[in-house]
């Protein structure tokens, strides 16, 4: 049956989210509804908030959540009730050439589902009965949410569903861009730009992969002192040298580098801390208007190259239990990169929280189940 339910939601951009209540109406065909029990607060959904990232308002936040599977519709046959799932935000369909060829977060159904389910309609309506846009596919910031059986991976029962939640975002995009993207090499080197939610992931994604030198970069020297705990041998603070510290400190410059900031003028500053042959994989997502510009002839010249990464390259249903299995052997930090969690009518005070960048990661907690 419909379950009425608080969600945090972006009314209209550039102003404060809301928490309101929403009616979430049951799954059809392929569907499943999930009783959320925790949602990350990602800079994305911040994004959304300011249209940097532009999906219409009114629109409920929330692509990185955990929850229980409470009703599932017709056809579905891989997910019953009680299983424990996270979201993927990538719609896959499994049957297009970006699916077949192994790059699901490429997939055609992907563009046809950032606001609304991927057959183009919606679950979610407000107190007035209109219909509630979700942020890609998703819109898990919320008690409910209906999705489709392609954006939602079954969850191990040893892992916490507070820490959970945060693989189906930040831990799969930083880690992913290092194992999948980058496919790096033991005993490589390597800068991290931007170390947030998404850039301590990479961080640790290299000391898991063998790094022998990974090189944090930031303007926050707090951000800096945290990414040391996750892997970071070296730090550097973000400034106009930081490019020719990276290649005096690495020897001639890094492997790899990372650009976790989304912002033109960072992805120069990466490309430019290159050593010969190196790679920089670019994981921030920028404004629209943001432009860059990269030294052109070191491309050839000195085979340097200059790739994206779009949710660390995911295959879901094979990467995110993976990523679990780090997590048991302790070789995956999930617990501490939740520095505060909140509950749904705190909200507004996580997204506060998120722009100043008090958190590694911050998480909405809807009740007090976590295991």
């Amino acid at each position: 049956m419909p379950q009425q339910a608080k969600a945090v939601i972006c009314r209209e951009w550039n102003q404060p989210v809301t928490v309101e209540e929403i009616r979430v109406d049951d799954p059809k065909r392929n569907e499943v509804m999930v009783r959320m029990h925790a949602c990350g607060v990602c800079h994305s959904d911040l994004s959304a908030t300011t249209g940097v990232i532009a999906l219409p308002p009114p629109l409920v936040l929330g692509h990185e959540g955990a929850g229980e599977v409470v009703a599932v519709g017709e056809g579905v046959t891989e997910f019953a009730v009680g299983d424990r799932v996270i979201s993927s935000f990538v719609s896959m369909c499994g049957q297009c050439g970006s699916c077949q060829s192994g790059r699901p977060v490429l997939c055609d159904t992907a563009s046809k589902a950032l606001w609304t389910l991927p057959d183009g309609t919606l679950r979610t309506t407000d107190g007035d009965g209109k219909p509630l846009n979700i942020f890609s596919g998703c819109g898990v910031m919320a008690e409910y949410a209906t999705l489709h059986v392609n954006n939602v991976v079954k969850v191990t029962e040893d892992v916490p569903l507070d820490r959970a939640a945060l693989v189906g975002c930040a831990v799969m995009t930083g880690v992913g861009a290092v194992f999948n993207t980058a496919d790096m090499q033991p005993g490589s080197t390597a800068a991290v730009f931007g170390v947030g939610g998404v850039g301590l992931n990479a961080i640790q994604g290299c000391r898991i992969a063998g790094a022998r030198q990974i090189i944090a970069v930031d303007m926050s020297e707090a951000k800096l002192a945290t990414a040391k705990e996750f892997g970071a041998t070296h730090t550097v603070l973000a400034d106009e040298t930081a490019a020719k510290a990276i290649r005096k400190m690495s020897g001639g410059g890094v492997d790899y580098a990372f650009e976790c900031v989304g912002r033109g003028s960072v992805v120069e500053t990466a490309f430019a801390s290159l050593g010969k042959g190196g790679l920089a994989v670019i994981v921030g997502v920028a404004p629209r208007e943001d432009k860059t510009s990269v030294r052109t002839l070191a491309l050839p010249a000195e085979e340097k190259g200059l790739k994206g990464s779009w949710f660390g390259s995911a295959r879901p249903r094979h990467d995110f239990p993976r990523l679990f299995g780090l997590y048991a052997s302790g070789a995956l930090k999930l617990d501490e990169l939740v520095t505060h969690r909140y509950g749904i009518e705190e909200a507004p005070q996580a997204f506060e929280d998120l722009e100043a960048g008090k958190n590694a990661r911050g998480v909405i907690v809807f009740d007090a189940m976590q295991g």
